[in-house]
């Protein structure tokens, strides 16, 4: 019965993390240099704050439109 459950706990994982999506883009502007701007995923540092997204894309091109 343990077999079982855990077989069916991994594999509800592994579907649920195949439906997911990719994390989206933002652009991030330093606190110590105002016009020092990166694109990432996730915060650069400390010194980084969030300044527009979210992006679809890389580049920070594609906005994502909230439906």
């Amino acid at each position: 019965m343990t077999r079982k459950r855990t077989a069916a706990c991994l594999l509800l994982a592994i579907s649920a993390a195949a439906l997911a999506g990719p994390a989206p883009w933002y652009v991030w502007v330093s606190k110590t240099q105002q016009h020092t701007y990166a694109c990432a995923q996730v915060m650069p540092g400390p010194g980084w704050e969030k300044a527009m997204g979210p992006y679809q894309d890389s580049h920070c091109e594609k906005l994502i439109v909230a439906k």
